[in-house]
C-alpha cells in the first residue's frame, strides 16, 4: 500500500532540495549523528573513508523513499536492518534516532524552505517508522 500522496511529495521534494543544496549528506548527518549519541562514533572504527557511512546512508534514504512511495520493500529493510545491527549491539532505538537525525539534518540545510507541510510530512512518516522499528 502506497504512501499518503501529500506525505510522499514533501519528504520526496525535501531530499530533492537538501540534495541540490547541500550535495552530499553523509558528512552532516553523521557529524551530528555522533554528536548527538557519541558512543556510536566508536562502531564505525573501521570505516577510514566514510564509504561504510554513505553506503548506510544511501539505504535509508531508500528506505524513506520506498516508504513514502509503493512501501515494496521499506518494511522488511527496516527490520532486516535493526536485527543485523543488533549483532554489533547497536539498539534499536538508535534506529528511531537515525531517522530523526536525517530529518533534523535535512531541515538545518533547507532552512526556510522547510515549510509548515514538509515538517507535518516528516513528522507523519516518523511517528509510523517508530512503530516499524519497534515491530522488528
Amino acid at each position: 500500500m502506497a504512501a499518503d500522496l501529500a506525505v510522499s511529495t514533501a519528504v520526496e521534494r525535501s531530499l530533492e532540495l537538501a540534495a541540490e543544496k547541500a550535495g552530499d549528506l553523509t558528512p552532516l548527518v553523521y557529524a551530528r549523528l555522533f554528536a548527538e549519541q557519541p558512543k556510536v562514533e566508536a562502531l564505525f572504527w573501521r570505516d577510514k573513508t566514510g564509504s561504510i557511512r554513505g553506503e548506510m546512508l544511501s539505504r535509508v534514504f531508500e528506505a524513506i523513499l520506498d516508504f513514502v512511495g509503493e512501501r515494496q520493500y521499506a518494511e522488511h529493510l527496516i527490520k532486516a536492518s535493526v536485527f543485523v545491527h543488533a549483532e554489533y549491539d547497536v539498539p534499536p532505538d538508535i534506529f528511531r534516532t537515525f531517522f530523526r537525525v536525517v530529518a533534523n539534518t535535512v531541515r538545518e540545510v533547507l532552512g526556510d524552505a522547510w515549510t509548515a507541510d514538509i515538517d507535518t510530512a516528516w513528522a507523519a512518516m516518523l511517528a509510523e517508522l517508530d512503530s516499524y522499528v519497534e515491530a522488528a
